[in-house]
């Protein structure tokens, strides 16, 4: 497949070259829920590595040894223009900055992150191995005319796992890349993820991961991810520390 697949500015090979990959955490209060975590009074954020990116045929998630890996189906904005003070009320300007979106599932080391709650110790591993971010191919913007009333939904061996409309989001996109770009300023060709909702859960290898975008209730074609997961070979084991 080639990975010079375009829509709008971006390609798919550039995906890979995103200054920054930026994470909404807890966005969905079924998920926050789930994790027993507490409610975020203001949009909550983290960075995964661009060198945690897995484009469509490319091969397996990579689950390292010592590591009980969970799955996040969320909707990725790929961004088109620099954004910077964004105003939180302007809906249309946050439309604007978006290039393309995509699928994206943010597979996480739950262990990992656990560990380091606990231990209030930064999480940054939980998030970034390699291949912990499989995406889909690049969605045009016409194809998605209302990123807050989509269906996501994530299956692991034809189970469904996950299956909610990103209209139930905490805080919705104007508001995330305010927060965000009064922080950091997101550049062009920079990815954010949006937040995942309910049914978080662990896959082992052999399990193979199938998730997609429905529109009201028709399923987009660019959105849809399928990919199995395998067992590490690299010498890196996880241990508590």
């Amino acid at each position: 497949m080639s990975l010079t697949f375009r829509r709008g500015l971006t390609t798919m090979a550039s995906l890979k070259k995103a200054s920054k990959v930026v994470c909404i955490g807890r966005n969905y209060a079924d998920h926050i829920t789930e994790l027993n975590s507490a409610k975020p009074k203001q949009p909550f954020f983290f960075l995964k590595p661009p060198s945690s990116i897995i484009l469509p045929g490319e091969g397996p998630v990579i689950r390292p040894r010592g590591v009980d890996m969970h799955y996040e189906v969320e909707l990725a904005l790929i961004l088109g223009k620099r954004v910077r003070d964004h105003d939180a009320s302007d809906l249309q300007g946050a439309l604007d900055a978006i290039d393309s979106y995509a699928l994206s599932i943010d597979m996480t080391a739950r262990n990992v992150q656990n560990e380091a709650k606990k231990k209030g110790l930064p999480w940054d591993i939980a998030k970034g191995f390699d291949t912990f971010l499989p995406m889909s191919k690049l969605i045009e913007k016409s194809r998605i005319q209302d990123p807050h009333n989509i269906e996501l939904y994530l299956k692991v061996n034809d189970e469904v796992r996950q299956n909610d409309s990103t209209n139930l989001m905490l805080f919705q996109i104007p508001r995330i890349l305010s927060d965000i770009s009064k922080v950091m300023t997101l550049e062009a060709g920079d990815i954010v993820l949006t937040g995942t909702p309910k049914g978080v859960g662990p896959v082992v290898p052999g399990d193979v991961m199938r998730a997609g975008i429905r529109v009201d209730g028709k399923e987009i074609e660019e959105a849809k991810i399928e990919i199995a997961v395998e067992e590490s070979t690299r010498a890196y084991e996880y241990a508590e520390t």
